[in-house]
This record gives structure tokens, sequence and C-alpha cells, in this order.
């Protein structure tokens, strides 16, 4: 009896492959790049009571109120702590997926987020905004490593021809936690005074549910062939994801990825820095990691507040209103998920930043002319969505897809360090040097971002091959091919030109 059931389970999950690859994106979501954007919106609400707090734990050390500049200073220090902290977590996640695995590292990563929550947490009870800060460097961390691992994990556990559609849920996971957290931080929630405490440590319940479910599907099959070579472990993990579908091809070509790589160990990040036959794919990375956050999207969220007052939204109602700009990302990533594998990858990531190019012209415009004519602040506020629909389209969710196609499995941890590290350094860079932008160019801040839209869609256009359908070994080749051309073309140039002077 007990037998034939254990049989029957087996038979069921053969039959309904799809429902595992789903919980698997799901769980992995939910503790994953959900904290991003999660943890990214949640610190919003609260601004004026920690600042408050603050105050009034330095009142009660020191017997004097502090200037409103320190308050500021301090405020600044707990949000910009944050990208620190993602900075570190980009950083550990290459050698955590080696030594622990995928899913490993991802259930360990919820560690991090769980203290951050107790810090957090208790911060007004023990009296600390100390704590506060070192609660976000935490959430920091927690993110950081998520948003390098969670990518990688979906990329090599899904079929070749959902690879996108698995991968690309990041984005989804990202837009859902912006929403989320936009929400959950409404005064009628947990922003309000009483309780903002419980708002900063709300982002352990993602923790919380990814520790119930992550540990019910697979780990990566390419992880347990190739890293740990155990080709039992790795048919297991595809059976329950594929069920009942003949995945010999796909066995066949994990194979011979590993006979490609036979007696290479996993490579550090100096390691692949310095090889010279990744250095296109290298270059492609950061470009466009560079270019996620230097194109000015969450600068358009600095934004939002200035332009849907001037359109005469009342300040009470504005942060509803805010809530449509994450919920357009949202949108946008779902429908991107949807079409990436029919569509392709150069298209999506062309045409996002190529559209958001053309909404900061038109933006930069309606900024000029905001009190000349009454009608021009809801053309900014299309902008706005605008410009967030576009960014959702393609280079929010494609380019953390890019590093798990064209890398093989030596290179794609040290590959994602470095695609990690740069998204959050240009976080942090973009967040101290926007002021100074707006300041200095006024209405026209949104010059420095044209050019990065611009330039990234003309690379993407003339450097990057399309990867959808293709194994890493096919993407390897075509990198290959397109860095011989240049040299081939030069060397028959000089060919020519030798002849032509000999028959001289």
């Amino acid at each position: 009896m007990d037998e034939d059931g254990d049989e029957e389970e087996e038979e069921t999950r053969a039959r309904s492959p799809g429902w595992v690859l789903l919980l698997t994106m799901c769980a992995a979501g939910i503790g994953g790049t959900f904290q991003y954007g999660y943890n990214l919106t949640i610190i919003n609400a609260p601004t004026t009571h920690v600042q408050k707090f603050v105050n009034e734990t330095w009142l009660e050390r020191y017997g004097s109120e502090l200037d409103s500049w320190i308050i500021t200073l301090i405020w600044s220090i707990i949000v910009s702590v944050f990208p620190l902290g993602g900075f570190l977590g980009a950083l550990l996640a290459g050698p955590m997926a080696i030594r622990l695995g995928r899913k490993k590292s991802l259930l360990f990563n919820n560690l991090f987020i769980i203290l951050s929550a107790i810090f957090c947490g208790f911060s007004r009870y023990a009296k600390s905004f100390e704590m506060i800060i070192l609660g976000r460097i935490l959430a920091g961390v927690n993110s950081g490593v998520s948003m390098c691992i969670h990518p990688m994990y979906l990329g090599e556990s899904a079929p070749k021809k959902l690879r996108g559609t698995g991968t690309l849920s990041c984005a989804v996971s990202t837009a859902t936690g912006l929403v989320l957290g936009q929400v959950v931080g409404l005064r009628e929630i947990l922003g309000s005074e009483e309780v903002w405490p419980f708002l900063l440590a709300s982002n352990v319940v993602p923790g919380i549910l990814q520790l119930m479910f992550l540990p019910w599907v697979p780990e990566s099959p390419r992880y347990l062939l190739i890293d740990l070579k155990d080709k039992e472990s790795c048919m297991v993990a595809l059976r329950r994801l594929r069920g009942n579908c003949d995945f010999s091809s796909e066995v066949e070509e994990i194979m011979e990825e590993q006979a490609a790589i036979q007696g290479q160990k996993p490579k550090s990040l100096c390691e692949l820095i310095r090889e010279p036959s990744l250095r296109q794919q290298l270059l492609t990375i950061v470009v466009l990691s560079s270019a996620m956050q230097l194109c000015g999207n969450d600068s358009m969220y600095f934004y939002a507040s200035y332009v849907f007052q001037a359109a005469g939204i009342s300040s009470e109602k504005i942060q509803y209103v805010v809530i449509g700009t994450g919920s357009c990302e949202l949108l946008t990533s779902i429908a991107c998920t949807l079409v990436i594998d029919r569509v392709g990858r150069r298209v999506l990531l062309m045409g996002g930043y190529s559209l958001m190019s053309v909404w900061a012209v038109v933006f930069m415009v309606s900024l000029s002319q905001q009190d000349h004519f009454m009608w021009i602040p809801y053309l900014s506020m299309g902008c706005i969505f605008s410009y967030i629909l576009s960014f959702g389209i393609g280079p929010a969710g494609v380019t953390g897809l890019m590093p798990a196609e064209i890398f093989d499995q030596m290179a794609r941890p040290a590959a994602y360090m470095i695609c990690g590290s740069l998204m959050w350094i240009t976080l942090f860079v973009v967040g101290l040097a926007f002021p100074f932008i707006v300041q200095g160019l006024g209405h026209f801040c949104f010059m420095p971002f044209l050019v990065v839209c611009v330039t990234t869609a003309v690379y993407i256009g003339f450097f990057i091959p399309e990867t959808k359908g293709k194994s890493i070994l096919e993407i390897t080749e075509e990198f290959t091919a397109r860095r011989a051309k240049p040299h081939s073309e030069e060397n028959g140039w000089l060919g020519a030109q030798e002849i032509k002077t000999t028959s001289l």
C-alpha cells in the first residue's frame, strides 16, 4: 500500500511539472528580489517619525536637541547604508553560490533579514537609532545576495524555452515588493507614528515564508551536475521540474557544457576580469548593470510628489497616487515575462531604453514649462508613468537575466558579483549625486540620464547578440565570432593594402 502510494505521488508530480517550476519561482521570489523592492520603499513612509525618534533619543541621552541639519544627516545615513549593505551582499553572493549552492544560499540569506527585523523592530524599545542603521545594513546585505543568486537559480532551473520567463519573474518579484512596500507604508496600515518599528521589521515575513516553502523545491540541476558532479541528483531535480517530458536533450546539453569546462574551477572575480575570452561578455554586463541605475528610473520617483502637487493633487492623496507608479512597473514586468521568450532579449532592452530616451526629452521640456500652461503638469504626470513603464518593458528584468545566459557555470557566480556590485555602487552614486544634478541643471536634470539611455540602446544594437532559445555554448560561440570579426576585417584590409603596395 505504501509503495503504491509513493508511486502514485511520483506519477502525480510527473504529470504536473509546471506546478513545481511555478512553486520554485514563487518560493525563490518571495524571499529573493522581492526583498529589494520591499526594503527600498518601506523606508519612505516613516521619514518624519524616525527623524523625530532620533531627536528624542538624543535629547534623552545628552539633554540637548539636535540641529535640523544633523537630524537630516543621520536620516541620510540610515537611507544610504542600504545600498552599502547591498554592495557587501553582492560580494558575498559569488562565494555563497559556489560553496552552499543556489537554493541553500537563498535559505541562509534569510538570517540577515531576521537579524535586520530584530534590530529595527526593537530600536524604539532600546532607544537606539543606531540599531536602525545596523538593521538597514543587514537588509541591504540580504537584498544584495538575493539580487545575484535569485536570477542565477531560476536561470539554471528553467528549461531553455522558458529560461527568459523563469528568470524575468525576478523583475515581477521586485515590482511586487515595491508596490506592497508602498501599500504597507500607508498611514492606515503601518505608516503611522505608533507602529513604524513594525513597518521596518515587516520584511521578516517574506523571509519566513521562503524558509517554509523553498526547502520543498529542487536545487539547480546545472549546479548538481556540473559543480557537484552528482548526475543522479540532477536527474531527480530535472524529473521534478520537467515531469514526464523528455529532458534527455537538456541533460546532453548540460553534459556538453560540463565537458567544455572540464578541469576548470569556479572563477574568482579577478580571474574573470583577466580572462581575455570573456572580455566582451564582461563589458556587456558592465554596461547593462550600470545603465540599470544610471538611467534615472529611481529619480522619477523623486519627482513624482512634486509633479503630482503641481497637477493639483492634495498632499493627503499623493501617497495613494504614488502607488500607481510602482503598479506601472509591476504590470509591465508581468507583460514582459509573458512575451520575452517570443520577442527576445535585444528587442525588449533596445525598446525600453529607446522609449526612455524619448520620455526623458518630453519630461525635461514639460518641467521647463510647468508654470506656463495649466495642462503641462498632466503631461509631466504622463511622462513619469511612461518612463517607468518603459523601464519595466526590458531593462528592469532582462538585465538580471543576461549573466545567466552569456556566462558558463564556472564564470556565472563571479559575473553576478560584478553585476550586483555595479548596480549597488551606481544606486549609491545616483542617490548621492541627484540633488546636486537638480541644483546644477534645474529642469534639464535628466540630460545625463538621456545620454545613458541613448548610449546603452546603441551599444545593445551593435554588440549584444540575441540569446533567446540558445545554449550557453552557442551564445559563447556567437560572442567569439563577433570578437573575431573586427580582427578578420582589419586583417583583410591590411592584406588588401599589402597586395596593392606590392602591385605598385
